[in-house]
């Protein structure tokens, strides 16, 4: 069974800057676990399939004006069955005026209702990128993630194969560090995956010898980001000599993380290597593919015209 998360209220109207109009409760006791929103134009006329009661409702000019064309009964009556029905919150959009009668709806059937000085698209599409983010689908994995380049890269290895020692030499060479040893991602759309690290360790790296390190004070606050997308993982494995090795990159690999498949690579570890200048050109390569160029394509198919095969 899929786990169920949730935002305090309280977050949403800090985030937003809400006017309160109306709770049933402290904010900090309200749950929100619904990333999906909704304007009851259907609802308020009377259609009511498919309605989740669990969305936020938010209420426009549209919406208004057609409630302020009713006969005074007739708007209490849609409004009544409206919020009987308990949303999880409602929300006037545009500084929208809001009657007494709607205040005396929410707090008889218990309803938050808000109001927002923004307008409807600009503020829909905030709130759910804000509720994607809160409410997404989250794993941890034991890794660290970094920012290269503006790639971000989750190298992923067994325990002591190196990858805090190279989390910190990447720092030294100006790029940033998300988490070190558990990062928390989220799937906040259907194609982007975002990491971050726990509240208890962020900015903590553990280097075996040495013990704990606050990178934000050692390397300074441009040194640290508190979330980035994972672009791309490494998983950084001893060097095993009888093991084939890609050396062209025409197989593209992926890894599955909550259904988003992620471009992935090996990268064989042995004494000498400089780890942080080939995962530096991981990034940028990867960046460039997805700018549309493939090195490892350009050169195979050079080498199939030299060939006289193309």
């Amino acid at each position: 069974m899929e786990e169920i998360y949730s935002v305090k209220l309280s977050k949403v109207i800090s985030e937003f800057a809400l006017e309160v109009l109306h709770l049933p409760d402290l904010p900090e006791n309200i749950d929100i676990t619904c990333s999906r929103v909704n304007r009851p134009g259907l609802q308020i006329v009377g259609f009511y399939d498919y309605y989740e009661q669990a969305r936020l409702q938010i209420i426009g000019k549209v919406e208004n004006m057609y409630l302020s064309k009713m006969t005074k009964k007739e708007r209490l009556a849609k409004l009544d069955d409206f919020f009987k029905t308990q949303p999880a919150g409602v929300i006037f959009t545009s500084s929208l005026p809001v009657d007494d009668e709607i205040v005396e709806l929410a707090g008889k059937y218990r309803v938050p209702l808000l109001r927002t000085t923004k307008s409807t698209s600009d503020f829909m599409a905030a709130l759910i990128a804000f509720l994607n983010i809160e409410l997404g689908p989250r794993i941890t994995r034991h890794g660290v993630l970094v920012e290269v380049y503006g790639e971000g890269i989750l190298l992923l290895g067994d325990s002591g194969v190196g990858k805090s020692e190279t989390a910190i030499e990447l720092l030294k060479r100006g790029h940033r560090l998300i988490a070190d040893d558990a990062v928390e991602i989220k799937r906040v759309s259907a194609t982007t995956l975002v990491g971050r690290a726990p509240e208890i360790i962020r900015h903590y790296v553990e280097l075996r010898g040495i013990g704990i390190v606050d990178v934000r004070r050692l390397f300074g606050m441009g040194a640290v980001k508190e979330s980035e997308k994972v672009d791309l993982i490494i998983n950084l494995e001893p060097w095993q000599e009888d093991k084939m090795y890609d050396r062209l990159g025409l197989d593209s690999q992926t890894t599955n993380i909550l259904g988003i498949e992620v471009p992935s690579i090996v990268l064989p570890v042995s004494p000498g290597r400089n780890l942080s200048v080939v995962i530096e050109v991981a990034a940028m390569n990867n960046r460039q593919k997805k700018m549309g160029y493939n090195t490892a394509e350009e050169f195979n198919k050079r080498l199939m015209q030299s060939m006289g095969l193309e």
